[in-house]
């Protein structure tokens, strides 16, 4: 049995996948396998210890973060921001770098520090709502002194 297609379906249906079509191509110009362009930057403050940090503020330079970058020397970093606080999870995908983690209150505090695996996909997620995250080389907190309960004093943001 053969059947004819409708006019209005076949329109129909060529909207849709023009739709499709394009919502899979504003999708992937977002996934990269290049890292962020450099961020601005700011360097924090914990008593007489210094950390240079880009700052991740939008959800695509939070999202991509620290991944495909090759090195990340001792002294810098990046702080992710984020609008208000809330518990967040952060993994290594496509990340080579050893790194810890520290998660911050709103008023700068380390409330958990975590190290995290290269390219380990198992999420690290915060104990409880946090303000900021803050990326560095793995053991930098410790060979710097920092521990949970130290506050960071956190300037005004680019």
């Amino acid at each position: 049995m053969k059947s004819k297609a409708q006019p209005g379906m076949v329109a129909a249906l060529a909207a849709l996948l023009l739709f499709c079509f394009s919502c899979s191509r504003g999708s992937s110009a977002q996934i990269t396998d290049k890292p962020n362009a450099q961020l601005k930057t700011v360097t924090l403050k914990s008593g007489s210890v210094q950390v240079q940090v880009e700052v991740a503020r939008t959800e695509i330079e939070r999202n991509r973060g620290l991944m495909f970058r090759k090195d990340l020397k001792a002294g810098k970093g990046m702080l992710f921001d984020f609008a208000a606080d809330q518990r967040v999870s952060f993994w290594m995908k496509n990340t080579s770098i050893p790194l810890s983690v520290a998660y911050l209150g709103s008023d700068g505090s380390i409330l958990q520090i975590l190290d995290l695996r290269p390219f380990s996909e198992e999420p690290r997620p915060s104990e409880r709502s946090v303000r900021y995250a803050l990326e560095v080389p793995q053991s930098w907190f410790t060979q710097v002194g920092l521990k949970e309960g130290d506050k960071f004093d956190i300037p005004k943001l680019p």
